[in-house]
């Protein structure tokens, strides 16, 4: 190797090293659009950027690159004039787009997953607060949801809050949305769910007769109550059955002279 050379090899790095953040910097972004389902209306299109600004372009509904610049300009009359090349990029819509769309339709798009819907009180009503009821949804899919509240058939709007849907991480989603609301003897209050896997919206009645709470607290003290019923009947039947084995003795009297 001559010295030149070398020298030359030695300076090359350093240059790349002297290059800041704002070096130069060209990239290619290819990306397919469709609006329906049936994936007829497809395009595909492949962009040329270079320091951030793009150059060229290739759009499958034109079906020939397009320049923005001077150097865009002079490579797109080259690439057109390839007759090999442009019947090969015309050809990505159904290579690259609708092949990977399909797949991505059958194992994603096409996916409904039934949400799990739970109607709860969270908050009763008090003194300073009114009572607050949470409808929640659980593990569906796709992202998609509709949660509305009713009142006696009436469509609510204040008082109600939530969430967007948020995602669990594995495909699935939850949302929760929450109505405050004053009490009334005898009203009907109801969250109804719209979602892809539902063939029509359901409906989720309060039963406002108790608390599931309280419920539970009931249920437990009656069972704990109907067990302290059974011990003392058995207790009482061991008594009992053993105190008849027992005879008593009459005292013998004693004679004193």
């Amino acid at each position: 190797m001559s010295r030149s050379r070398m020298i030359c090899a030695c300076l090359l790095p350093l240059v790349y090293l002297l290059l800041g953040v704002d070096g130069y910097c060209q990239y290619r972004w290819m990306r397919c659009y469709s609006n329906s389902m049936s994936l007829a209306d497809m395009v595909f299109v492949e962009s040329y950027f270079y320091n951030k600004l793009e150059f060229l372009v290739f759009n499958s509904t034109v079906g020939r690159y397009v320049g923005y610049s001077d150097y865009g300009k002079a490579l797109a009359r080259e690439k057109n004039e390839d007759e090999h090349l442009l019947p090969y990029e015309r050809g990505s819509v159904d290579r690259l787009c609708k092949g990977n769309a399909l797949v991505y339709k059958s194992h994603g798009m096409d996916k409904k997953i039934e949400p799990s819907v739970n109607l709860n009180l969270v908050r009763p009503v008090s003194s300073n607060q009114l009572a607050m009821l949470m409808c929640s949804a659980y593990n569906f899919y796709p992202r998609m949801i509709r949660v509305t509240w009713y009142r006696d058939g009436q469509k609510v709007t204040s008082g109600v809050s939530g969430t967007e849907e948020l995602a669990d991480g594995d495909w699935y989603y939850q949302i929760h949305s929450h109505l405050e609301f004053t009490p009334k003897a005898g009203e009907k209050i109801s969250c109804v769910v719209e979602h892809a896997s539902f063939k029509e919206p359901r409906e989720f009645v309060w039963d406002s007769s108790m608390p599931k709470a309280e419920r539970n607290k009931i249920a437990i003290g009656a069972a704990g109550l109907l067990l302290g019923l059974v011990v003392c009947a058995a207790g009482l039947l061991y008594y009992r059955k053993t105190s008849r084995g027992w005879i008593l003795a009459r005292p013998r009297s004693t004679l004193t002279y």
